[in-house]
């Protein structure tokens, strides 16, 4: 009898470590669905400023307003689709709204006709959708893993995202070259993505809020809903928000360093648009080794040491270094910081955040690093406009320097769990 109960404890053990190796399937389809999204979305990125600038010959001005209106208007979405998606558990739902209307935003591209007001309206409704989507989305991941598997599924999914954002520009820039540049046809193909992948997430993503996985119970008692920066009353969630936002307000951003690779090595303008692909080849290799390193030494380690990357990468371009080192370890150094930092950071999170409460901590996470990361573009393009290039990214690499000192210090460092919890 004693051996009996033995061996079913052994089993139990082993189908727990199994759970453990294996990504839910919840994970896996919203991967499928926000890989067919971003083939979708990045479609559409990649031809605008050759839409802009050279069909509908908009002023610079005029681009910089559209261009500023598209990647800034998510901030406060972000917060009501997070609050929305907490409410009774509606995750699926407010996630499905946010994907179709960013679908529907093609074909507003279509309609518009080159008016800036049509066009601007389109492109509000694409980053609407996104802000929308993205906090429901990532508690979706949150709620259907295990807690010691939460870096390898937020990398997985991190991994297909980017596969996504990866095909997209060849997928987009193959059409224009098959029709004669006919940006329409980009938009109508980008349209039939979006749709396909809403009707994946119908399809293939469970509603409501998904159980533990292996039994395991929530991490946090709930808490009353009442306003979403009522999260904010969680210490330990703080420390991870001002963490964020502090290593995000010296994060000078991508174009930047684009543009500095730019300026150091002048490559024709034309292969411009193939940098990020560099850096998103990079983040698609090691998105999920980095989500299983987080799993297993911590997953405040990978994220500090991701910011490093980053301010590596401002070291090299401060260096003489030249030619295709500089281009590679830039790329590189880049792709790391993203691989180490993105899904990493959710992972971080999740602990401190009650489970009816993740979609609404998530948003105001997202949000402040957002926040953060538009206060430090604005400080650094002034600070390149009113001093040069070297002085303004020297200033930049010692506030990456200080930020990662006092993020260290806030972190949370992880508590260690007894293996009845592990179970």
């Amino acid at each position: 009898m004693y051996l009996a109960s033995t061996d079913t404890v052994a089993k139990d053990r082993a189908k727990a470590k199994a759970a453990r190796g294996r990504v839910a399937g919840p994970v896996i389809a919203l991967g499928a669905v926000s890989l067919v999204t971003d083939i979708s979305s990045e479609m559409v990125t990649a031809v605008l400023p050759l839409y802009f600038v050279l069909q509908l010959g908009l002023s610079p001005l005029q681009f910089g307003f559209l261009d500023g209106l598209y990647n800034g208007v998510t901030a406060l979405v972000r917060l009501l689709g997070g609050y929305a998606a907490d409410r009774g558990g509606r995750h699926k739902l407010v996630a499905g709204g946010g994907y179709a209307l960013s679908a529907l935003s093609r074909l507003g591209l279509l309609l518009a006709g080159g008016a800036t007001a049509g066009i601007g309206a389109a492109l509000a409704a694409d980053r609407i959708g996104k802000g929308v989507r993205t906090a429901p989305r990532d508690a979706l991941i949150s709620l259907s893993s295990p807690p010691d598997a939460l870096g390898r599924a937020f990398g997985v999914h991190r991994a297909m995202d980017t596969t996504g954002a990866l095909l997209g520009p060849l997928a987009a820039f193959a059409l224009l070259w098959a029709t004669a540049d006919a940006y329409d046809a980009v938009f109508v193909v980008s349209f039939c993505f979006g749709l396909l992948g809403v009707l994946m997430l119908v399809a293939f993503v469970p509603g409501g809020v998904p159980p533990v996985p292996g039994g395991v119970p929530p991490n946090a008692a709930p808490v009353k809903r009442e306003r979403v920066l009522d999260i904010l009353r969680v210490p330990a969630f703080r420390r991870v928000l001002g963490a964020a936002a502090l290593l995000g307000a010296a994060t000078i951003g991508d174009a930047f360093l684009y543009l500095l690779l730019q300026r150091r090595l002048d490559f024709a303008i034309s292969w411009f648009p193939l940098l990020p692909l560099g850096a998103a080849a990079v983040y698609l290799l090691l998105a999920v080794p980095a989500g299983r390193l987080a799993d297993r030494v911590g997953r405040r380690v990978p994220f500090l040491a991701g910011h490093v990357a980053l301010l590596g990468g401002y070291v090299l371009l401060l260096s003489p270094t030249g030619g295709w080192t500089l281009l590679i370890g830039v790329l590189l150094l880049l792709g790391v910081f993203y691989a180490a930092t993105d899904g990493v950071l959710m992972a971080l999170a999740t602990p401190v955040l009650p489970r009816g409460r993740r979609a609404g901590g998530m948003a105001v996470l997202q949000t402040g690093q957002a926040l953060a990361r538009l206060v430090a573009a604005a400080g650094f393009g002034a600070a390149w406009t009113l001093w040069g290039i070297g002085p303004a990214l020297t200033c930049a690499a010692l506030a990456l320097t200080a930020a990662l000192a006092g993020a260290a210090l806030l972190l949370p460092r992880p508590q260690p769990q007894t293996p009845e919890r592990q179970a």
